[in-house]
């Protein structure tokens, strides 16, 4: 099926010349008027994908209560401001909030709670989700509250623009979006940007994928975090280590779709590598710990105890839902092991919670 969007692109292709991989992946998923974050409603089981808040409230209670637990650890600052980055529905918020009033009510009292969200479509979801809340929005980083941060993003980096730089017969090239017979296609390209000093030496075949926007993202938290305090979780699916591998995907339906169908109706994302995003917060100034894996961030945030409190009040079927949804989050062959998590604090901070010494992010 043609879109509206790629009849778009392949006009101004044809017009221009063929689009960078990031270039595209922008339009596709942010264009004003066609792009799939814009238009589409894609979480949940009548989406396109699911992501954790969605699976359990375990999720977004627990970090929660990693929140609670870091503003304590801070000192209880009353000028706290609590921020969500890529808040979807509201459901991780939501839940986080409930877990924050049980355990610190003074830090929801005095301090601020923020969504970043730059779509109105979506702000109007989240705002109803969180009516009982005081909750404001800002539609980028650079427009959060002043003051001491604890931020979380999750499933946000995923879904930035990649570049990806393919090795072809000895000459790197660029990976572009061009026209073939009206359709659009992969082509490759002399290089339009530089490539990253920590860009490994690709085999012939190869490719590797920069996230420039997130890297750029991270070190502005990172400078944030160093400027004004505080601490941001990062969870999402990726490697640990800077490596070549192309993973770009395209999900529709709870399945994945052809990458150059369908623009603007289907999903685009890749993994997340974490190494050159701990770099990227280092380099702003900040501390970078991890990643670890989900598994042993919710474990140790406590999941297990939590997973037994509710199977305690739960009828039987509910009490299958809630062991499933565990095991979903956690198991190495599910969600447990491929997400990972990436804590970043102020540099005068001590360990954060959830983490040990041997975590720091080693350069």
């Amino acid at each position: 099926m043609s879109t509206a969007l790629e009849a778009a692109l392949i006009a101004e292709i044809m017009a221009d010349g063929p689009l960078p991989l990031d270039r595209f992946m922008r339009r596709a998923l942010f264009d004003p008027e066609h792009g799939y974050y814009t238009t589409s409603e894609p979480f949940g089981v009548a989406g396109d994908f699911i992501t954790a808040p969605e699976i359990s409230q375990m999720f977004g209670e627990l970090l929660g209560l990693w929140a609670a637990d870091m503003w304590q650890r801070m000192g209880a600052p009353e000028k706290i401001v609590l921020a969500e980055i890529g808040p979807g529905r509201g459901t991780l918020m939501a839940d986080a909030l409930r877990a924050i009033r049980r355990a610190a009510p003074q830090m929801l009292a005095t301090g601020t709670v923020c969504l970043v969200e730059a779509s109105p479509r979506l702000q109007a979801v989240q705002a109803e989700r969180l009516a009982e809340h005081r909750v404001s929005f800002a539609d980028r980083v650079g427009k959060l509250p002043e003051g001491p941060l604890l931020l979380i993003g999750n499933e946000l980096l995923d879904a930035l623009p990649i570049r990806q730089i393919t090795m072809q017969d000895g000459e790197l090239k660029e990976r572009c979006v061009g026209v073939s017979d009206g359709r659009l296609c992969f082509v490759d390209e002399a290089l339009v940007f530089e490539t990253p000093d920590d860009m490994p030496d690709l085999k012939d075949g190869e490719t590797f994928e920069i996230s420039e926007e997130g890297r750029r993202l991270v070190e502005a938290i990172g400078t944030r975090l160093t400027v004004q305090g505080g601490a941001a979780l990062f969870i999402d699916y990726g490697h640990g280590e800077t490596a070549a591998g192309d993973t770009l995907q395209a999900v529709r339906r709870h399945a994945f779709h052809p990458i150059l169908s369908d623009i603007g109706s289907a999903d685009l994302t890749a993994h997340v590598d974490f190494a050159a995003m701990a770099r990227a917060a280092i380099h702003g100034g900040a501390r970078a710990f991890g990643p670890i894996s989900q598994r042993d961030l919710l474990r140790r945030l406590g999941v297990e105890p939590r997973l037994a409190q509710l199977v305690a009040k739960a009828d039987p079927p509910t009490r299958d839902a809630l062991v499933g949804a565990y095991h979903r989050l956690t198991d190495p062959d599910r969600m447990g092991t491929l997400f990972k998590a990436l804590c970043l604090t102020s540099p005068n901070m001590d360990t954060p919670t959830a983490y040990e010494p041997d975590d720091a992010f080693q350069p």
